[in-house]
């Protein structure tokens, strides 16, 4: 069998030897049986042109090469070869590279999708491309992108990817203008919520947009396709956001306003626990969520809901309130049960004891339940007799079981004061009888002000002892000088006042006023040696013998030589001025040397007989000034005050 030229219909569907192949066939009449049928090949044409005979020279055929086709009589082939092409022509499609065209799903396999474009040969596209649409059948429509009209083994390469990536951004934001609901594939989780690929583009969707129900695990919606609604365009960064949740939304909408118009207050359904927060309870109505306030769950005392209901739980409910317009509705489930209120002692009256346990405590008092759902307010003013306000935690605690008097109690307001100081009698009764003017007692320092220290004699009996009050010597600017909160201190009480529980108290009495002696000793005129202890623009304090302390104004300063008195300098200084009522001395050092010194000019200009009188006239006044009962209480005195001296060093060294 030799090889013979075959001959085979070009692109244009006209007949063209082109290669040699051993294949047998030897003539024009088999090479052209061995060739497509022409009704098949241009089965799609208008006009079908069927060749009928062929030229032969006898009983031999005639080969290939030395085959003449013009001698073809018009009547057996009766379209010209031109003619053909263009009828074949017209049976396929002008694709061009790189552009986007629709085809038709011819078929579908588990790896691939087989589309038609109306050209020579069907593209092939992996299934990949199409798992954001599982429904693609055969016979669908799609786009794809030519990207090679024939490559080397003359396929047809096409993509939908490609074609959804070019379409995706103009058909995103036309979804969006329309309102459109759009379908895609959910590729991952990320953090906040997931990654979908919505017509080629990685599109977000929020956690919080994935269901109107709060997601838990949102690893179950990865690889699934679901419908979105696109609700925000990022141009600028090409991001776009798409949301589940509205379009469940839009149902539920429809829902709840049927629902909410069946609503009457009063009316019990059930519902399930859908979410619990610090402030309450979400209760799923079917479609519409109510709440049930942290204060409408029990008639008790309710630190946090999972203390009631826990997640997923079916309970009744009555509907308290709700708002059309706001799609509101507020929820009770204490209402179900009767008010403990309800089933207390009608028989419960003011002055009558109760115990209960503590439930609450704030710095003003402590909430007592006296019943299940029964409170009763202790005000810190309640706890003790006691004048000094405290904090209600230094009484009592949580969970501590109490009695306590009724004080007041309204059943129609559901209210009761309560009070634990009403166990023990008021000891400002007959405090008269018992604190009487002018009696001495203990007590220990509770407070200070800037005008005095208030003190507490016992428990409920408080007094004031006034700075003026504190000492008969000693200057004291604030109380803190002279005693310690906490510490004891004798006192004497000067004054009752009964009815607004306040009594008057002092230190001082408690020892002889010293100022009447001191009258004699500190008299004008008189020169005593002490010590400059403070110094200021408005004189000087200097320490007498004593304890007493008087004050220089700044020109009495002035020593002889000119320069001026230094603190801690101790030199004599002259009484100027004594008042035994306002316990004031007043004292001049410049005094003493300019006195001496106009004494001796006039001393000179006197006689020794004039003298002589002077000096007994002199020693006469101070003989009247100071009696010997005096001189035996200055002397009693000054021991008194050395011995408290001595035992003020001995605290001191001690405390230090």
């Amino acid at each position: 069998m030799s090889k013979e030229q075959k001959t085979i219909l070009d692109d244009d569907g006209n007949l063209n030897e082109t290669e040699m192949l051993d294949d047998g066939l030897e003539t024009v009449d088999e090479e052209i049986a061995a060739v497509q049928p022409a009704d098949e090949l241009f089965a799609e044409s208008e006009e079908t042109v069927i060749i009928t005979e062929k030229k032969s020279t006898g009983n031999a055929s005639i080969p290939v090469d030395e085959f003449d086709w013009d001698s073809l009589e018009k009547e057996s082939f009766p379209a010209s070869k031109e003619e053909i092409g263009k009828i074949y022509d017209q049976t396929l499609s002008k694709v061009a590279e790189n552009e986007i065209v629709e085809g038709v799903v011819t078929a579908i396999n588990k790896r691939e999708v087989i589309v038609n474009i109306g050209y020579k040969s069907e593209g092939v596209i992996n299934i990949s491309e199409f798992r954001y649409n599982p429904e693609l059948t055969t016979g669908d429509r799609v786009e794809v992108y030519v990207q090679t009209a024939e490559d080397k083994r003359g396929q047809l390469i096409l993509s939908h990817k490609q074609a959804r990536s070019l379409r995706s951004w103009d058909r995103v934001n036309e979804a969006m203008e329309k309102n459109e609901i759009v379908k895609g594939f959910i590729k991952c989780r990320t953090k906040g919520g997931m990654i979908v690929d919505v017509f080629g583009i990685e599109a977000f969707l929020p956690g919080s947009q994935i269901d109107v129900k709060p997601i838990r695990d949102y690893d179950i919606f990865v690889g699934k396709n679901m419908e979105f609604k696109i609700v925000k365009i990022n141009h600028e960064f090409r991001n776009v956001v798409v949301s589940h949740k509205a379009l469940i939304e839009a149902e539920l909408e429809a829902q709840k306003s049927e629902i909410i118009s069946k609503l009457e207050k009063g009316q019990v359904l059930e519902g399930t626990v859908k979410n619990i927060t610090t402030y309450g309870v979400f209760i799923d109505l079917g479609g519409v969520d109510g709440l049930i306030h942290i204060t409408d769950l029990s008639w008790g005392r309710v630190n946090h809901p999972d203390e009631v209901v826990v997640l997923d739980q079916k309970i009744n409910v009555v509907i308290l309130d709700f708002d059309d317009s706001k799609k509101r509705i507020a929820l009770g489930l204490k209402q179900l049960t009767p008010h403990p209120w309800d089933s207390l002692d009608p028989n419960l009256k003011a002055g009558d004891k109760v115990k209960g346990r503590v439930v609450v405590i704030a710095d003003y008092g402590a909430f007592i339940e006296v019943a299940p759902g029964v409170e009763g307010l202790i005000h810190v003013s309640e706890m003790s007799w006691s004048q000094h306000l405290r904090s209600a935690q230094e009484f009592l605690k949580v969970n501590d079981e109490v009695e306590a008097v009724i004080i007041t109690i309204d059943k129609d307001e559901r209210k009761m004061s309560l009070g634990i100081k009403q166990l023990k009698a008021d000891p400002w009764i007959n405090v008269e009888a018992k604190y009487p003017v002018g009696s001495r007692h203990v007590a220990r320092v509770r407070n200070f002000t800037n005008f005095g220290v208030f003190v507490e004699i016992e428990e409920g009996i408080d007094g004031l002892i006034h700075i003026s009050d504190l000492s008969w010597t000693k200057r004291i600017r604030h109380p803190n000088e002279f005693t310690s909160i906490g510490a004891e201190i004798d006192v004497m009480v000067l004054e009752i006042d009964g009815e607004n529980r306040r009594l008057s108290l002092g230190h001082k009495q408690l020892e002889e006023n010293p100022w009447e002696i001191f009258e004699t000793i500190f008299y004008p005129e008189s020169i005593h040696e002490a010590t400059i202890v403070e110094l200021n623009d408005k004189g000087a304090t200097v320490a007498l013998p004593y304890g007493v302390e008087g004050s220089v104004l700044p020109r009495q300063l002035v020593k002889e030589d000119g320069t001026t008195a230094r603190l801690d300098e101790k030199l004599p200084f002259k009484v100027i001025e004594f008042n035994k009522n306002t316990k004031k001395i007043v004292l001049s050092h410049t005094r003493v040397y300019e006195d001496a010194k106009r004494e001796a000019e006039e001393d000179s200009k006197r006689s020794d007989e004039e003298i002589t009188q002077k000096a007994v006239k002199k020693l006469n006044s101070t003989l009247e000034k100071t009696t010997f009962g005096d001189i035996s209480d200055l002397v009693a005195l000054k021991e008194e005050m050395q011995n408290k001296k001595e035992e003020s060093d001995r605290d001191s060294q001690e405390n230090s």
